[in-house]
């Protein structure tokens, strides 16, 4: 790995290129959605009537698996059906990320455009852990989402989107090699953490928040060690960093060692040089072997040649 390696252009977005699909089939309607919204829910479709502006990507789910299952007991029948697509779904995400190598995971909010500047720094740190040798992964939305696929893009590494199922009117964006979703939230959280190596996470909502405070709680019970939690956007993260050593720390709730383990930080360097460290420590297996008797021949796990152009794999079922 060697993250100074001269930057080579890499293949621009191509509207006809195929994405691999490596998603779940049909499934019933997102629960106490109106039909004609597309899975859109309630709640969105009333901030989007405030704003005057279109629901925002990703608010909302094509299926109505995980809201069924969340609304207390059902049926013993029911019950066991939504846990063999819950495995389903597990097996799903386990054979279609095993070979893609390792990942580094950006978040972030899909709503900033290509001129803001969160765009171009999350587009930069995708070029530079692509040029490291990582697989950048995110939720596969546009913002940020797309700034960091893109940036791997440009210098031929791999990029990974990893979903829910949107809703209907909504796609993932144009710099994706392999497109994964999955029925069940929880299930798309799991995938993130085990195959990534580190976090990257760039200004963002609710879900951007919610990856914060679950890595954090992982590390913190030692579920996962050597993980970095790079902040990326000192300005906009700094009154939550305030928060954890003014308020949290001294009422105990905390340790500063837990806030220690996090970096804030708007330099890519420093946020290379944190993730490298670690990934040293680690001691990576950058090519795993497909097995024939697992049938998983037709896997590619061979690295990308930087900016040359490849077609996406299928990813099994």
């Amino acid at each position: 790995m060697d993250d100074e390696l001269p930057l080579k252009p890499g293949p621009q977005a191509d509207a006809a290129r195929q994405v691999t699909p490596a998603g779940p089939g049909p499934a019933p309607a997102a629960p106490a959605a109106d039909p004609e919204s597309g899975g859109i829910p309630p709640s969105e479709l009333q901030v989007s009537r405030a704003s005057g502006e279109p629901p925002r990507w990703g608010k909302g789910t094509g299926s109505g698996e995980e809201g069924v299952f969340l609304r207390g007991p059902q049926p013993r029948s029911s019950d066991i059906a939504r846990l063999l697509r819950i495995c389903a779904d597990f097996v799903r995400g386990v054979r279609g990320l095993h070979f893609v190598g390792p990942c580094v995971t950006v978040f972030g909010s899909a709503r900033f455009t290509e001129s803001h500047p969160y765009y171009e720094l999350a587009r930069e740190m995708g070029q530079r852990l692509g040029r490291a040798g990582f697989t950048v992964m995110t939720g596969g939305g546009p913002g940020i989402m797309e700034a960091a696929n893109r940036g791997a893009r440009d210098v031929g590494a791999r990029s990974v989107g990893c979903n829910i199922i949107l809703p209907q009117e909504q796609r993932h964006n144009d710099y994706l090699d392999l497109w994964l979703e999955f029925h069940y939230f929880f299930l798309r959280k799991m995938m993130l953490v085990k195959y990534s190596y580190a976090f990257v996470v760039l200004p963002g909502g609710f879900g951007t928040m919610d990856e914060i405070f679950e890595t954090a709680t992982l590390i913190q019970t030692g579920k996962i060690r050597d993980f970095p939690l790079v902040l990326m956007g000192v300005d906009f993260w700094r009154p939550l960093v305030d928060l954890f050593r003014d308020s949290m720390i001294p009422e105990g709730t905390i340790s500063p060692l837990d806030v220690d383990r996090l970096l804030l930080t708007d330099s890519p360097d420093e946020a290379m040089s944190r993730i490298m460290s670690s990934a040293t420590e680690l001691g990576l297996i950058w090519q795993p072997r497909p097995r024939w008797y697992l049938g998983e021949s037709h896997l590619t796990a061979g690295a990308s040649v930087p900016g040359s152009p490849r077609s996406a794999r299928s990813a099994p079922r």
